[in-house]
């Protein structure tokens, strides 16, 4: 078995006791009842589509002063995933609000930037589909990956920082034990997939390539004899 198989079973694993744990396990949230269940699968997205992002941008640097494909793989592979955990931020952000604030979307800062963020970088992705030389799109892809990876700080000091609609923060001090084990769990669940869908989609992203690349010259072409 491929090493991203053992993180893809392990992972799938502890997120199935991860949810059993915060279904059945653990003691209702103190300010939302069980509407606040939704933290364990909540708080995993946000903390892992920022690290995604910023993986993204690492990746971006290093495609610019150091153009290999393989920072081209891992750019485009941790944006995809960045993308799909904060969509999953976003769709259930909006599916705890109803039960909690009787809206499911409102312009605070933390969901205005959250989706300011995912915006930015779902249009890497989409840039990557309209060109299609290759060193243009790892390129361009970069140059807009750092620019982009501007609103992963400011999303963060305004979650961490910023007065806003959303329930008072839990943080590890207000969680039961119990609670903070779960979300431990579940976080670290997602890590192990995470990885795995990284690993995944760089195996796409080299296969891609190879596929793009020009056919060699046949012996005798540009002075080979």
């Amino acid at each position: 078995m491929r090493a991203e198989h053992v993180l893809l079973v392990s992972g799938l694993v502890l997120f199935a006791a991860g949810q059993y744990m915060g279904l059945f396990w653990t003691p209702p949230e103190m300010h939302m009842g069980d509407a606040g269940r939704m933290l364990y699968t909540h708080v995993p997205p946000a903390i892992l589509a920022m690290m995604a992002f910023m993986m993204a941008s690492t990746f971006a640097l290093l495609s610019l002063f150091s153009p290999r494909p393989r920072w081209d793989h891992g750019l485009v592979a941790c944006v995809e995933v960045g993308v799909l955990h904060n969509f999953l931020l976003l769709a259930l952000g909006s599916i705890w609000s109803k039960p909690t604030f009787g809206v499911w979307w409102a312009w605070e800062p933390r969901i205005t930037f959250s989706t300011i963020m995912f915006v930015g970088f779902a249009g890497v992705l989409l840039l990557r589909q309209v060109v299609d030389d290759s060193d243009k799109r790892s390129l361009w892809s970069a140059v807009t990956t750092v620019m982009s990876s501007i609103t992963v700080p400011l999303t963060y000091f305004v979650v961490t920082k910023v007065a806003t609609l959303h329930q008072e923060l839990s943080t590890p001090e207000s969680l039961s034990a119990p609670m903070l084990l779960t979300l431990r769990v579940n976080l670290f669940a997602m890590v192990l997939l995470t990885l795995w869908f990284v690993a995944m989609r760089m195996r796409v992203a080299a296969s891609r390539w190879a596929d793009e690349a020009p056919p060699p010259l046949p012996v005798g072409v540009g002075g080979a004899q």
